[in-house]
């Protein structure tokens, strides 16, 4: 299983807020911190708005942050919301693919199980999980806790 960029880029833009203690950072802010593209960042913190997991606010000092406590934010259930397609394998698309053995495979519910255990490990954790180590998180991502990090000039 690999997972998508987005949802990579959405937990991180997750441990970023969590390392903020509720202040907004701006999109800009984590790309530049992460050196990742700003539009990419958009669309993940637009998907992370409409699930509730952050709020925006606009203008000068707006930005982003987290809507929830971070023990509050289950990571199984953000990969569920970000991720595209489970199908590991072509029989488990939406439309049954189209390979020869679907009729009699066991390899399709062989998959499945792996998958379920693939997830239930990212159940088991919350974002207050994931940053239980904000100052050394604070440092690499070059801010200080509980301040923003420094715009580039």
């Amino acid at each position: 299983m690999r997972m998508t960029l987005h949802t990579d880029y959405a937990l991180r833009m997750l441990m970023m807020l969590g390392v903020r203690d509720g202040e907004p950072v701006t999109v800009q802010q984590v790309a530049e911190s992460y050196g990742l593209s700003r539009n990419h960042l958009l669309k993940v913190a637009l998907k992370l708005r409409n699930l509730s997991v952050i709020t925006t606010t606009r203008g000068r000092s707006g930005g982003i942050a987290l809507a929830r406590r971070p023990e509050d934010i289950n990571i199984g259930a953000i990969i569920r919301a970000t991720e595209d397609d489970f199908a590991m394998v072509e029989c488990m698309k939406t439309d049954g693919g189209a390979c020869l053995l679907s009729p009699a495979c066991r390899l399709k519910g062989v998959v499945h199980e792996a998958l379920q255990a693939y997830l239930a490990v990212f159940d088991k954790y919350s974002l207050a999980d994931l940053i239980q180590n904000k100052d050394a998180l604070g440092l690499l991502l070059q801010m200080e806790h509980g301040k923003a990090p420094q715009r580039a000039e």
